[in-house]
């Protein structure tokens, strides 16, 4: 009789997780649907959205040494490109099966949000007015809760590592510098797509110039919300791999 109580490689949870419920399958649905759009209508605004969707890693593609572009002769260009595909296929997975965390996450919550209640310790009385003593309390521990992911595992603190060093960077550039040049572009790549919102953001500010020193300012600020809210995804994501290793396959 096989032993099904072997655990899984982590490629094959990936997999799992990438392909084992609706959000993660439309999202490479959507992925394959831009990588279409691309060949179709290579002119078009959206003949770009495959980088957009699978932002931050496909943005790191950029300070890599091979890619579109390369020179070096045909099998060198060709090398090139299909490391670039590979690349950007293999950031699609690991996104789809963030989503696919994410939402195997939430529903293990709601389906065991309903037993907490009735647990208690033998032997120990349970404490009368606790639900309205500290009205704040349950949506303290509710926020402590939401975040502890983004620090309590190494994949989301050295993604947080990577996102405050490039902060860092920018932000001696913008006011210590007297030349910043491209540095905005690190806090970008680090902490997209939801870094194309804190640019935005902070658009309206560096267009007046009597507030463009806030400009940097207000770009940090809603890139370090980014850098946070992907940290929480890859802690999910590091949470269900670990707990998936850890329970035996039934």
């Amino acid at each position: 009789m096989p032993n099904d109580s072997r655990p899984r490689s982590l490629p094959h949870r990936l997999l799992v997780l990438a392909t084992g419920n609706w959000l993660a399958r439309s999202y490479l649905a959507v992925f394959a649907l831009s990588v279409l759009v691309m060949f179709l209508f290579p002119e078009s605004g959206f003949a770009l959205g495959f980088l957009l969707l699978t932002a931050p890693l496909s943005f790191l593609a950029m300070v890599l040494p091979f890619g579109p572009g390369t020179e070096g002769g045909g099998a060198v260009e060709v090398l090139a490109i299909g490391f670039w595909v590979i690349w950007l296929l293999l950031c699609a997975f690991v996104n789809a099966a963030v989503l696919g965390a994410l939402l195997q996450r939430s529903a293990t919550s709601a389906s065991t949000g309903f037993r907490k209640p009735f647990l208690r310790v033998p032997g120990l009385p349970e404490r009368e007015g606790t639900g309205t003593a500290h009205p704040a309390s349950p949506r303290l521990h509710r926020t402590r809760a939401l975040l502890a992911p983004a620090v309590d595992n190494w994949l989301a603190r050295g993604y947080l590592a990577v996102v405050a060093a490039s902060l860092g960077f920018f932000l001696v550039a913008a006011y210590l510098l007297p030349d910043p040049g491209f540095a905005g572009i690190w806090p970008i790549m680090t902490t997209a797509p939801l870094s194309i919102v804190a640019l935005l953001m902070a658009s309206p500010a560096e267009q007046a110039s009597s507030l463009a020193w806030l400009s940097p300012l207000v770009f940090s600020a809603g890139a370090a919300l980014a850098g946070l809210f992907n940290a929480v995804l890859l802690g999910r994501l590091a949470r269900t791999l670990r707990a998936r290793e850890a329970r035996p396959a039934a």
